[in-house]
Protein backbone atom coordinates (compact mmCIF):
# COMPACT_ATOMS: atom_id res chain seq x y z
CA UNK A 1 0.00 0.00 0.00
CA UNK A 2 2.62 2.04 0.64
CA UNK A 3 4.51 1.59 -2.36
CA UNK A 4 1.18 2.31 -4.35
CA UNK A 5 0.82 5.98 -2.48
CA UNK A 6 4.85 6.93 -3.01
CA UNK A 7 3.81 5.39 -6.44
CA UNK A 8 0.72 7.64 -7.04
CA UNK A 9 2.14 11.20 -5.28
CA UNK A 10 5.08 10.82 -8.10
CA UNK A 11 3.08 10.72 -11.19
CA UNK A 12 0.82 13.32 -9.42
CA UNK A 13 4.28 15.69 -8.90
CA UNK A 14 5.16 14.91 -12.27
CA UNK A 15 2.02 15.46 -13.81
CA UNK A 16 1.56 18.95 -12.53
CA UNK A 17 5.26 19.90 -12.91
CA UNK A 18 4.65 19.30 -16.64
CA UNK A 19 1.52 21.25 -16.63
CA UNK A 20 3.34 23.61 -15.30
CA UNK A 21 6.37 23.70 -17.81
CA UNK A 22 4.00 23.37 -20.75
CA UNK A 23 1.50 26.36 -19.70
CA UNK A 24 4.83 28.50 -19.86
CA UNK A 25 6.04 27.15 -22.91
CA UNK A 26 2.75 28.52 -24.48
CA UNK A 27 2.97 31.42 -22.78
CA UNK A 28 6.65 32.27 -24.32
CA UNK A 29 5.25 30.90 -27.74
CA UNK A 30 5.62 34.01 -30.30
CA UNK A 31 2.55 34.79 -31.86
CA UNK A 32 2.70 35.76 -35.45
CA UNK A 33 0.13 37.44 -36.95
CA UNK A 34 -0.73 35.74 -40.65
CA UNK A 35 0.21 32.60 -42.50
CA UNK A 36 3.19 30.90 -44.36
CA UNK A 37 2.20 30.07 -47.46
CA UNK A 38 4.38 27.02 -49.03
CA UNK A 39 3.52 25.71 -53.14
CA UNK A 40 4.22 23.10 -54.92
CA UNK A 41 3.57 22.26 -58.50
CA UNK A 42 4.18 21.50 -61.98
CA UNK A 43 5.28 24.27 -64.89
CA UNK A 44 3.83 23.80 -68.15
CA UNK A 45 5.48 25.84 -71.09
CA UNK A 46 2.20 27.29 -73.83
CA UNK A 47 2.78 28.33 -77.29
CA UNK A 48 6.55 27.04 -76.88
CA UNK A 49 7.28 25.30 -80.03
CA UNK A 50 8.68 22.03 -81.15
CA UNK A 51 12.14 22.62 -79.57
CA UNK A 52 10.81 23.21 -76.52
CA UNK A 53 10.81 19.54 -75.01
CA UNK A 54 10.57 19.34 -70.94
CA UNK A 55 9.96 16.31 -68.55
CA UNK A 56 7.02 16.50 -66.46
CA UNK A 57 7.92 15.89 -63.24
CA UNK A 58 11.91 17.83 -63.26
CA UNK A 59 9.64 20.88 -64.51
CA UNK A 60 8.22 22.02 -61.20
CA UNK A 61 7.67 25.27 -58.55
CA UNK A 62 8.36 25.69 -55.04
CA UNK A 63 6.46 28.84 -53.62
CA UNK A 64 7.15 30.31 -50.22
CA UNK A 65 4.88 33.07 -49.05
CA UNK A 66 4.08 34.96 -45.95
CA UNK A 67 0.68 36.49 -46.36
CA UNK A 68 -1.10 39.04 -43.44
CA UNK A 69 -5.10 38.90 -43.85
CA UNK A 70 -7.20 41.82 -43.51
CA UNK A 71 -10.75 40.60 -42.61
CA UNK A 72 -13.81 42.59 -44.04
CA UNK A 73 -15.35 43.35 -40.27
CA UNK A 74 -17.43 40.29 -40.12
CA UNK A 75 -17.48 39.42 -43.37
CA UNK A 76 -16.75 35.73 -44.69
CA UNK A 77 -14.67 37.81 -47.12
CA UNK A 78 -10.64 39.25 -46.74
CA UNK A 79 -8.04 40.76 -48.57
CA UNK A 80 -4.34 38.71 -48.26
CA UNK A 81 -1.75 40.63 -49.69
CA UNK A 82 2.22 38.89 -49.01
CA UNK A 83 6.01 38.50 -50.49
CA UNK A 84 7.88 35.80 -50.78
CA UNK A 85 9.85 33.56 -53.19
CA UNK A 86 9.12 31.11 -56.33
CA UNK A 87 11.61 28.84 -57.16
CA UNK A 88 11.34 27.50 -60.84
CA UNK A 89 12.88 24.34 -62.70
CA UNK A 90 12.83 23.90 -66.30
CA UNK A 91 13.77 19.93 -66.72
CA UNK A 92 14.70 19.76 -70.48
CA UNK A 93 14.91 15.90 -72.64
CA UNK A 94 17.59 14.61 -74.94
CA UNK A 95 19.91 17.23 -73.15
CA UNK A 96 18.78 20.48 -75.28
CA UNK A 97 20.43 23.80 -73.90
CA UNK A 98 19.80 27.26 -74.38
CA UNK A 99 22.29 28.98 -76.53
CA UNK A 100 22.83 32.23 -77.12
CA UNK A 101 22.19 33.09 -81.03
CA UNK A 102 21.82 35.89 -83.42
CA UNK A 103 18.64 35.81 -85.76
CA UNK A 104 16.81 37.32 -88.53
CA UNK A 105 13.75 38.43 -88.11
CA UNK A 106 10.99 40.86 -89.05
CA UNK A 107 8.76 41.57 -86.13
CA UNK A 108 4.46 42.01 -86.56
CA UNK A 109 5.48 45.32 -84.84
CA UNK A 110 6.66 46.83 -88.85
CA UNK A 111 10.05 46.55 -88.21
CA UNK A 112 11.81 45.33 -91.46
CA UNK A 113 12.93 41.68 -92.35
CA UNK A 114 16.71 41.45 -91.76
CA UNK A 115 16.79 42.71 -88.43
CA UNK A 116 19.02 40.80 -86.08
CA UNK A 117 17.56 40.01 -83.05
CA UNK A 118 19.93 37.90 -80.16
CA UNK A 119 17.95 34.32 -79.69
CA UNK A 120 18.30 32.17 -77.13
CA UNK A 121 17.19 28.68 -78.74
CA UNK A 122 17.02 25.26 -77.78
CA UNK A 123 20.03 23.16 -79.35
CA UNK A 124 19.47 19.41 -78.54
CA UNK A 125 21.44 17.45 -78.74
CA UNK A 126 23.99 19.86 -77.08
CA UNK A 127 27.50 19.55 -76.72
CA UNK A 128 29.57 20.62 -73.76
CA UNK A 129 33.04 21.19 -74.47
CA UNK A 130 33.01 17.95 -77.19
CA UNK A 131 30.60 16.02 -74.68
CA UNK A 132 27.22 15.24 -75.41
CA UNK A 133 24.83 16.75 -72.29
CA UNK A 134 22.97 14.03 -71.16
CA UNK A 135 20.51 16.40 -68.46
CA UNK A 136 19.86 19.91 -68.61
CA UNK A 137 17.63 22.14 -66.89
CA UNK A 138 16.70 25.89 -66.35
CA UNK A 139 16.27 27.56 -63.02
CA UNK A 140 14.88 30.60 -62.13
CA UNK A 141 14.24 32.35 -59.01
CA UNK A 142 11.85 35.36 -58.57
CA UNK A 143 10.79 37.94 -55.44
CA UNK A 144 7.39 37.80 -55.43
CA UNK A 145 3.95 39.56 -54.15
CA UNK A 146 0.88 37.92 -54.09
CA UNK A 147 -2.36 40.07 -53.66
CA UNK A 148 -5.58 37.76 -53.22
CA UNK A 149 -9.24 38.24 -51.99
CA UNK A 150 -10.60 35.01 -50.22
CA UNK A 151 -14.02 33.63 -49.20
CA UNK A 152 -13.96 31.39 -45.86
CA UNK A 153 -17.33 29.23 -45.13
CA UNK A 154 -15.88 29.51 -41.26
CA UNK A 155 -13.77 32.89 -40.72
CA UNK A 156 -13.93 31.63 -37.41
CA UNK A 157 -12.69 28.22 -37.58
CA UNK A 158 -10.03 28.20 -40.49
CA UNK A 159 -8.83 25.06 -39.42
CA UNK A 160 -11.96 23.85 -40.82
CA UNK A 161 -13.22 25.57 -43.42
CA UNK A 162 -13.78 25.22 -47.13
CA UNK A 163 -12.37 28.37 -48.94
CA UNK A 164 -11.81 29.64 -52.67
CA UNK A 165 -9.30 32.66 -53.37
CA UNK A 166 -8.42 34.77 -56.27
CA UNK A 167 -5.60 36.87 -56.75
CA UNK A 168 -2.52 37.83 -58.91
CA UNK A 169 1.36 38.21 -58.17
CA UNK A 170 3.68 39.95 -59.45
CA UNK A 171 7.81 39.28 -59.63
CA UNK A 172 11.05 40.29 -60.04
CA UNK A 173 13.52 37.98 -61.17
CA UNK A 174 16.51 37.88 -58.91
CA UNK A 175 18.57 35.14 -60.66
CA UNK A 176 18.35 32.70 -63.45
CA UNK A 177 20.68 29.69 -64.55
CA UNK A 178 21.40 26.31 -66.12
CA UNK A 179 22.39 23.23 -64.88
CA UNK A 180 24.05 20.71 -67.19
CA UNK A 181 25.09 17.33 -66.87
CA UNK A 182 27.54 15.30 -68.83
CA UNK A 183 29.98 12.36 -69.12
CA UNK A 184 33.40 12.42 -70.04
CA UNK A 185 35.55 9.59 -69.77
CA UNK A 186 33.01 7.78 -67.70
CA UNK A 187 32.67 10.51 -65.36
CA UNK A 188 30.07 12.88 -64.10
CA UNK A 189 30.46 16.83 -65.15
CA UNK A 190 27.92 19.22 -63.66
CA UNK A 191 27.96 22.58 -64.85
CA UNK A 192 25.87 25.45 -63.73
CA UNK A 193 26.04 28.64 -65.62
CA UNK A 194 24.53 31.92 -64.25
CA UNK A 195 22.95 34.24 -66.94
CA UNK A 196 19.44 36.22 -67.83
CA UNK A 197 19.34 34.13 -70.92
CA UNK A 198 16.70 36.84 -72.98
CA UNK A 199 14.52 36.46 -69.73
CA UNK A 200 12.17 39.31 -68.29
CA UNK A 201 13.28 40.57 -65.15
CA UNK A 202 9.35 41.28 -64.53
CA UNK A 203 6.10 38.81 -64.45
CA UNK A 204 2.89 39.12 -63.72
CA UNK A 205 0.22 36.54 -63.82
CA UNK A 206 -3.28 35.73 -61.90
CA UNK A 207 -4.26 32.60 -59.90
CA UNK A 208 -6.72 30.46 -57.79
CA UNK A 209 -6.71 28.65 -54.71
CA UNK A 210 -9.78 26.03 -53.94
CA UNK A 211 -9.55 23.80 -50.73
CA UNK A 212 -10.59 22.92 -46.96
CA UNK A 213 -8.76 24.31 -43.95
CA UNK A 214 -4.43 23.90 -44.64
CA UNK A 215 -5.23 21.67 -47.62
CA UNK A 216 -5.71 23.46 -51.38
CA UNK A 217 -4.92 23.08 -54.93
CA UNK A 218 -4.04 26.09 -57.04
CA UNK A 219 -3.64 27.13 -60.92
CA UNK A 220 -1.18 30.17 -61.97
CA UNK A 221 -1.23 31.50 -65.24
CA UNK A 222 1.45 33.72 -66.21
CA UNK A 223 0.13 36.78 -68.11
CA UNK A 224 3.76 38.27 -68.92
CA UNK A 225 5.31 36.17 -71.31
CA UNK A 226 8.75 33.95 -70.00
CA UNK A 227 10.97 35.61 -72.30
CA UNK A 228 11.57 39.39 -73.58
CA UNK A 229 10.16 40.03 -77.14
CA UNK A 230 11.86 38.10 -79.86
CA UNK A 231 14.59 36.62 -77.42
CA UNK A 232 13.10 33.36 -76.61
CA UNK A 233 13.45 30.11 -78.60
CA UNK A 234 12.25 30.63 -81.95
CA UNK A 235 11.38 33.91 -81.01
CA UNK A 236 7.89 33.07 -79.52
CA UNK A 237 6.04 34.60 -77.09
CA UNK A 238 6.25 31.80 -74.06
CA UNK A 239 3.55 31.63 -71.08
CA UNK A 240 3.70 29.66 -68.56
CA UNK A 241 0.80 27.52 -66.49
CA UNK A 242 1.22 25.71 -63.11
CA UNK A 243 -0.75 23.13 -61.49
CA UNK A 244 -0.36 22.20 -58.10
CA UNK A 245 -1.02 21.91 -53.98
CA UNK A 246 -0.68 24.48 -51.31
CA UNK A 247 -0.24 23.73 -47.63
CA UNK A 248 -1.08 26.71 -45.27
CA UNK A 249 0.23 26.89 -41.74
CA UNK A 250 -2.17 28.90 -39.59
Amino acid sequence: MKSFLNTLFFVLLASAAFAQYETVTKAKRPSIPGTFLVDLGVNRALNAGDTWKQGLWGSRTVNVYYQYPVRFGRSKFSFNPGVGLSMERWKFTNGAMLIDTVELVSFPNGAPAGTQVEQYNLLSPARVYGQLANKSMLVTNYLEMPLEFRFDTKPEDIARSFNVAIGGRVGLRLNSFSKVKYKDDGETVKIKEKRSFGLNDFRYGVYTRVGIGGFSWFAFYNLSEMFEKGKGPQGLGINTLTLGISVNGF
